[in-house]
């Protein structure tokens, strides 16, 4: 996998050595467990009300701070008795659908911008590549932080606000790709035979330069994941009672010493979550990028 760069391991230490050839061996194992954990995550979100043993506000003081491994309770609870499985699940639903919805805003605003740059050029690309180089110099975290605590936390203003993450990305790429398409020339023939902008760049362009939008997006997701958990930490992302992945991690590391488990949850799901996106992104850029092959 080329971002993991396997190719140069002469000096790294003996052990990092033998762990890279050992993921070379097992890359086909490795994408697999990736692509299964993904999969159980998006199933756990759609099936949540499902398979939630208990609702998520739902208190038993009596089982306060109760540790994981008993039958009515498989993860243990937290501090006011509720359950933290049924709380993971529901966070998975809430951070999996904030990162789905910012990425789709994120590619698409990037993508339009990006496509308008190589269609109008002068001006409009100028402006464009500006935005863009403002985004990307742009603490986006403590902008994030000063739009929040003053406009206050909702889930609309959270998925928008976490759509402009990353833009810039995709506006550059779709730039690229797209003047880069226009000069092969399919472009300009579709052109003279009457086909308005929209339909060149809908019809012809963007199915060409797809594969290379997705393995984007693969890329950003798993970021957006971990800003979404990052301002939820902070207190300023999910609001109770609704629940999400950093937000569980925000509640629960006051009780690390006493009940690790109420934080080490969702920690670990967080983790996983964002390493199997990135191999699996990983192993789709090999596969979609022929300049790779």
């Amino acid at each position: 996998m080329a971002s993991i760069n396997l190719s140069d391991t002469s000096r790294a230490p003996s052990w990092y050595a033998s762990f890279i050839a050992r993921i070379r061996r097992n890359l086909p194992f490795t994408v697999g467990l990736g692509i299964v954990w993904l999969l159980a995550m998006v199933a756990v979100a759609i099936f949540a009300d499902q398979i939630r043993p208990y609702n998520i506000t739902a208190m038993d003081l009596t089982s306060r701070l109760s540790p994981p491994g008993g039958l009515k309770h498989l993860l243990g609870t937290d501090e006011l008795g509720r359950d933290v499985l049924s709380r993971l699940i529901q966070s998975i639903r809430v951070s999996l659908v904030i990162a789905f919805g910012a990425t789709i805003i994120s590619a698409v605003f990037g993508t339009v911008l990006g496509f308008a740059a190589a269609q109008f050029r002068g001006f409009v690309e100028h402006l464009v590549l500006v935005l863009a180089d403002f985004q990307a110099a742009l603490p986006f975290l403590i902008m994030s932080l000063a739009v929040l605590a003053f406009f206050g936390s909702s889930m609309v203003l959270l998925v928008c606000l976490m759509g402009f993450y990353g833009w810039e990305r995709y506006a550059r790429i779709a730039r690229g790709l797209a003047i880069s398409a226009g000069a092969q020339g399919y472009a300009a023939s579709v052109v003279q035979l009457g086909a308005t902008p929209a339909r060149v760049y809908l019809r012809h362009i963007l199915p060409n330069v797809a594969s290379t939008l997705i393995v984007s997006m693969t890329l950003t997701f798993p970021e957006i994941i971990l800003m979404e958990s990052g301002l939820s930490f902070l207190g300023l992302g999910v609001q109770p009672p609704e629940t999400s992945l950093g937000n569980m991690v925000g509640f629960g590391r006051e009780y690390l010493t006493r009940a690790p488990w109420i934080m080490l949850a969702p920690s670990a799901v967080i983790m996983l979550t964002t390493l199997s996106i990135s191999i699996v992104g990983d192993w789709l850029r090999d596969k979609l990028d022929p300049t790779l092959s």
